[in-house]
C-alpha cells in the first residue's frame, strides 16, 4: 500500500460517515503564541474544541501536517521524525465513544478498508485514578467488538490521558490501536512493553476540564480527537519495520544513495541517511509555510534541521553542496498532495541551499578552533558540539589522529544537562497548550484586521498578511513590501487604525463558500487552510476577510491603537509591531 491510497481510504471513510473533509492548516500556528509548531491534529481545531462553530459542522476529518522536535536527538532510528503527517477525525461535541471506537475497528478489520484481522490487534484503556473512572465504556465497547479481556490493557495516566500540556485545559482519557508487527504468531495476551506491538492509532475523548487547581469538571461539550500517524501505520501495514522504506521516503533515500555512492546498510550509515532525509524533508515543508532560517523560535529551529542534514552529509563524506537536489526530489514526491511546495520551489532550494552553503563556513571555524585546543577531552568536545555544531564522530577522529580519547561518558553529561535545558524552553513554549482566546488577545487578533485594511490604504493593493503572531502583550505583524516605511507613512497607518477604533464600527461574521467569499472581495491569503465554508468577517465596510480567529464586536473596545517598532523580516518582508492601550 502508497500512502496516497491510506490517505484516501481514510478520506472516504469518514466522509461516508458524514464527516466533512478539512485542509491541512500551516506548519505554524495561526494568531498562537503558546507554541512554534502545529504539533498535532488538534491544533488548528482548537476553538471548535472549545465550543466555537465550525463552519463545516461537528464532524471534520484531514490529514495535518506536524512537526516536533522535543526528541529530535532520536530521529536517526527506523521510526522517529520531526516533520510528520497526521490522520484524524473529530467530532465536535457530536457523536462520542460508542461510535469512535466502532469507526476504529471497522477501518481497521473491514474487508473494504485495510483488513487487519483482529487477532493482530490490541487495545490500551485508560486504568483510572483519584480523578477519574476507569473507562469501563470503552473497555466494554472493545469487548463487545470481539477483542478478547487478554488483549485489552488497563494503564495508568501516563500512558492513556490526553492533555491538557499547561496547568488548565480539556483532558479525558484515551484508547489505544496497537499492531502486531512480529514475524511470529501473535501471543495470546498483550504485553505493552513488547516493541513488536506497535501504536497505530489514538482515539481521545475529551470529556473534563482541568483547573488552575489541579481538579477536574465534566465538559459541556465533549469532543472526540483521534490520530493515526501516517507514517508508521505505512510502514507495518506493508510489513516493513523502517519507516524511512516506504514511498514517503524511498526516493529521497534513493538520492541519498546516488550521492554518496553507499548503499544503505550498514546502522551508522543508515542513521545519516535518516537523518538527512527527515531533516530535509522538514526544512521543505517549513520554508514552503512561510519560515527562514534565523536564531529565534521557528527559524532557529531549521537552520537546526538544516545544519544537521548538512552535517551528517559531511559523515557521509559528501564534498559538494547536496541539499538542493534532494529538496526538489521531496518537492515532486509531495507536490501533488502539498501544491505549496511546487508553488514555492525555487525559494524552498534556494533558501535551504544558501544556509549550508553558510554552514559549511562554520563547520571551517570549527576546524580552526580543534586546531587551537592541545587536549580534546568530552567538555571540550561538547563547547564545540554546543558552539560549531561540530560533530562528537569528527572530534573523535581528530583526537585519535593526536593520540587522544574522548570520554563519552563526560559529553553525554553535558549533553545531557543541555537536553534538560532545551525541554525545559520547549515545555515552556508549550505551557498552556491550547490557543489563547483571553479579551486582549481577541481585540489584538481584531486589530490585525484594521491593520491589515490600513497599510493596503496606504501602501497600496498589493499588501497582504504574511504571517502574525499574538502574545496578551502585543501584536506582531509581517506583510510583503520591498521598502523600509517612512515615519510618515507609519503614523498615517496607525491614525488610519485609530480613526476606525473611534468610528466603534461593528464586527460581524457570514458563514459562505469560499467562492462566494473571494467574490465578494474578502481577504483570503490562506485560502490553502480553508474548507468549502467558511467564516467571513467584515469591518464596517473598512475591512472584510475570511478567518477563523476570535473577534470583538465593536472597534471601539479596542483601545488606542499604537506602531512600537517597524523592521525587516527578512528579504522583501516588513514586520510591524504594535500595542493596544487603555
Amino acid at each position: 500500500m502508497i500512502a496516497r491510497d491510506l490517505v484516501q481510504k481514510y478520506f472516504d471513510f469518514f466522509v461516508s460517515k458524514g464527516h466533512k473533509l478539512i485542509k491541512s492548516a500551516s506548519l505554524i500556528p495561526e494568531n498562537d503564541s503558546t507554541a512554534l509548531f502545529t504539533s498535532a491534529g488538534m491544533h488548528p481545531l482548537v476553538p471548535y474544541l472549545l465550543g466555537q462553530p465550525h463552519p463545516l459542522g461537528k464532524r471534520l476529518v484531514s490529514v495535518q501536517k506536524c512537526l516536533r522536535t522535543d526528541d529530535i536527538d532520536e530521529v536517526g532510528n527506523n521510526v522517529h521524525h520531526t516533520f510528520f503527517q497526521m490522520l484524524g477525525n473529530w467530532s465536535l461535541g457530536d457523536y462520542f465513544k460508542k461510535e469512535a471506537i466502532s469507526w476504529s475497528f471497522e477501518f481497521l478489520t473491514d474487508k473494504k478498508w485495510l483488513n487487519i484481522p483482529k487477532e493482530k490487534l490490541a487495545i490500551s484503556v485508560f486504568a483510572g485514578d483519584k480523578d477519574a473512572p476507569f473507562d469501563q465504556e470503552s473497555f466494554d465497547i472493545w469487548f463487545s467488538l470481539g477483542i478478547p479481556r487478554e488483549r485489552i490493557v488497563k494503564l495508568p495516566k501516563k500512558n492513556n490521558w490526553w492533555g491538557p500540556v499547561g496547568v488548565s485545559g480539556p483532558c479525558g482519557p484515551d484508547s489505544e490501536m496497537f499492531y502486531w508487527s512480529g514475524k511470529d504468531s501473535v501471543p495470546r495476551i498483550f504485553d505493552p512493553e513488547d516493541k513488536r506491538w506497535v501504536e497505530i492509532w489514538n482515539d481521545v475523548f475529551m470529556e473534563y476540564n482541568q483547573k488552575d487547581n489541579g481538579s477536574y469538571q465534566p465538559l459541556k461539550q465533549k469532543n472526540v480527537d483521534t490520530g493515526m500517524g501516517l507514517e508508521r501505520t505505512l510502514a507495518v501495514l506493508n510489513g516493513l519495520d523502517d519507516n524511512y522504506q516506504t514511498d514517503l521516503f524511498l526516493p529521497i533515500i534513493k538520492k541519498i544513495q546516488d550521492q554518496t555512492g553507499l548503499p544503505y546498510e550498514s546502522e551508522n550509515i543508515k542513521r545519516s541517511m535518516r537523518i538527512i532525509a527527515d531533516h530535509l524533508r522538514a526544512a521543505v515543508f517549513l520554508v514552503a509555510d512561510g519560515v527562514i532560517p534565523s536564531n529565534l523560535k521557528q527559524g532557529y529551529i531549521l537552520r537546526r534541521l538544516i545544519r544537521r542534514a548538512v552535517r551528517h552529509g559531511r559523515l557521509l563524506n559528501i564534498k559538494n553542496n547536496f541539499t538542493r537536489e534532494i529538496s526538489q526530489v521531496i518537492i515532486n514526491n509531495y507536490k501533488k498532495d502539498y501544491p505549496e511546495l511546487n508553488q514555492n520551489a525555487t525559494l524552498i532550494n534556494q533558501t535551504i541551499e544558501a544556509e549550508e552553503s553558510k554552514f559549511k563556513k562554520t563547520l571551517e571555524k570549527g576546524l580552526q578552533e580543534i586546531s587551537k585546543i592541545k587536549s580534546l577531552d568530552g567538555q571540550k568536545a561538547f563547547y564545540l558540539y554546543e558552539s560549531f555544531g561540530f560533530p562528537l564522530e569528527m572530534t573523535e577522529e581528530i583526537a585519535l589522529e593526536k593520540g587522544q580519547v574522548i570520554d563519552k561518558k563526560v559529553f553525554e553529561e553535558e549533553f545531557r544537562k543541555h537536553q534538560e535545558l532545551s525541554r525545559t524552553a520547549s515545555a515552556g513554549m508549550f505551557k498552556g497548550g491550547l490557543s489563547e482566546q483571553s479579551e486582549i488577545t481577541t481585540k489584538y487578533h481584531t486589530a490585525t484586521h484594521l491593520l491589515n485594511a490600513s497599510l493596503r490604504k496606504v501602501l497600496g493593493e498589493q499588501v497582504f498578511q504574511k504571517g502574525s503572531n499574538i502574545t496578551p502583550e502585543r501584536m506582531r505583524f509581517d506583510f510583503p513590501y520591498p521598502e523600509k516605511l517612512t515615519d510618515k507613512q507609519v503614523k498615517k497607518v496607525e491614525n488610519l487604525v485609530n480613526e476606525k477604533i473611534k468610528e466603534n464600527l461593528a464586527v460581524t461574521m457570514k458563514v459562505m463558500s469560499l467562492d462566494e467569499a473571494k467574490k465578494m472581495g474578502a481577504m483570503a491569503v490562506f485560502s490553502d487552510r480553508y474548507g468549502d465554508q467558511v467564516k467571513v468577517y467584515s469591518i464596517g465596510d473598512f475591512s472584510c476577510e475570511v478567518c477563523g480567529g476570535p473577534h470583538v464586536d465593536f472597534t471601539g473596545k479596542l483601545g488606542k491603537f499604537k506602531i512600537i517598532k517597524e523592521e525587516s523580516a527578512g528579504a522583501g518582508i516588513r514586520r510591524i509591531y504594535a500595542i493596544l492601550e487603555d
